[in-house]
């Protein structure tokens, strides 16, 4: 079973610079454990069957006005189908004005209430995609995460394959670290992975023989990024001189991480590589490859062999 993942009110509060307009209990302690939200008007006439109380309930003008419409007796009634399945959270969005009978019956059945000025559209939007990323499925694991020419380059391999020093070359030519020896990764869509660092090691990086630096102190706030998708995976190991390593680039080996497939090639690590050469090249190459060309493909074209077809094959790239 996956784990399930929490927010906390507070948090999603400070995010959207939300206003408090009654809270029974601490923000921190109200806790969000879904990313999907609500627009409660079909349980406002009474229809409750698969309404979801975990969900952040949003209202807007349609909401207000249709209860504005109603008797006394039918909005009481409304509210009391409402929020007496305690949902987790209420949301009035454009700034509108709430009126007190529903600050009222939000105190009476202890529900959350907040406020704010965006549109309805654009918030839902911008809390939908703030969810996904706090309650995504996630996993840490041992590598290193780099920005190199818009591509999130994930580099892994054992301890000493050298790593952190390519990714200090990376930095000083002008590409963007988002995490050194742990990468958080999640899931936050059926085909995204977005990998950042633990909060307690961000901008760290350790060098054998010199120890532990601030990439962000040493060379600048542009050399650091909070996170980043993750594009391709390039998995360092030794020279192996019995292993037949691919020369061409024809077919494709990927790497399943929570689900999703990632581009992953192997480099084999001999004295006097660049390893920063190869990672900016192999970054451009996955680039063109996604927008549809294949310079390996096109080589063979080119030499006649129209016959030949790419192989798709899934590597493991940690061993657990």
């Amino acid at each position: 079973m996956s784990k399930a993942y929490s927010v906390s009110l507070e948090k999603i509060i400070e995010a959207h610079n939300l206003d408090i307009v009654y809270l029974p209990k601490s923000a921190d302690e109200i806790l969000i454990t879904t990313n999907e939200v609500n627009r409660p008007g079909i349980v406002l006439t009474g229809y409750t069957d698969y309404f979801d109380p975990l969900r952040i309930q949003i209202l807007g003008w349609t909401e207000l006005g249709f209860m504005l419409n109603m008797s006394d007796e039918e909005r009481n009634k409304a509210l009391g189908y409402w929020l007496g399945l305690k949902p987790a959270a209420a949301v009035v969005t454009r700034g509108l004005e709430i009126p007190d009978y529903f600050v009222d019956a939000c105190k009476k059945y202890e529900v959350p209430l907040l406020k704010t000025d965006e549109e309805t559209s654009p918030f839902l939007a911008a809390l939908i995609e703030h969810l996904n990323k706090e309650l995504a499925p996630r996993i840490t694991r041992h590598g290193v995460l780099v920005e190199v020419y818009g591509e999130g380059v994930l580099i892994t391999g054992e301890s000493g394959a050298g790593k952190s020093e390519a990714a200090i070359e990376l930095i000083k030519r002008g590409h963007r670290l988002i995490a050194d020896d742990a990468v958080e990764i999640r899931k936050i869509s059926d085909s995204t992975l977005i990998g950042n660092s633990p909060s307690n090691i961000r901008h760290f990086v350790e060098l054998r023989g010199i120890g532990i630096i601030d990439a962000r102190r040493i060379f600048g706030m542009g050399a650091v990024k909070p996170s980043e998708k993750i594009d391709m995976v390039i998995q360092l190991e030794a020279w192996d001189s019995s292993k037949a390593y691919d020369r061409l680039g024809l077919d494709n080996e990927y790497a399943s991480i929570l689900g999703v497939n990632v581009p992953v090639m192997t480099v084999p690590i001999t004295p006097g590589r660049n390893l920063a050469v190869i990672v900016e090249t192999a970054a451009m190459n996955n680039r063109q490859k996604k927008m549809g060309y294949n310079a390996a493909k096109d080589l063979m074209l080119s030499l006649g062999m129209e016959d030949v077809q790419a192989e798709d094959k899934e590597v493991e790239i940690w061993q657990n």
